[in-house]
């Protein structure tokens, strides 16, 4: 089986501060020990690293080049897969859906992958299984 590979979830891997940090780095660790096939995009990589970089330094980018990104399949997008995101962006008018989560949904769907691993709930919304699975509303949040 195998499972797409989000910049959240790389994010919450890479940041020890990170809210899911520790049920982040125990999903990775199960999904390594079945030989799960971890699918990504050339497009999450680019934007894993810029974040990582400017919000935890060099460090943290070097740790996504030399520790993770070798365990991924990364797929590099054409030119066709990219205007078809673009347009599905546009045409969905939501600001914070981004264009690297279009491609991800575009890929996801071309390759029949049904699982992703990620904090991002856009996901979920476009009806794939996240992994790990939804975090449990806050009493907080539940009384608004």
């Amino acid at each position: 089986m195998s499972a797409f590979v989000d910049t959240s979830a790389l994010l919450a891997l890479l940041d020890g501060d990170e809210e899911r940090h520790t049920e982040v780095v125990a999903v990775w660790g199960e999904l390594l020990a079945v030989r799960e096939a971890l699918v990504t995009t050339n497009y999450v990589i680019v934007e894993t690293f810029a974040v990582a970089q400017h919000r935890l330094g060099l460090a943290a980018a070097e740790a996504l080049h030399s520790v993770y990104v070798p365990l991924l399949e990364v797929a590099w997008i054409e030119e066709a897969m990219h205007r078809a995101a673009a347009l599905a962006l546009l045409a969905a008018r939501r600001r914070r859906v981004s264009l690297v989560d279009h491609v991800s949904f575009a890929l996801m769907r071309e390759r029949g992958l049904s699982r992703a691993f990620s904090l991002d709930p856009h996901f979920a919304e476009q009806g794939f299984a996240l992994l790990p699975a939804p975090a449990a509303p806050s009493s907080v949040a539940e009384g608004r």
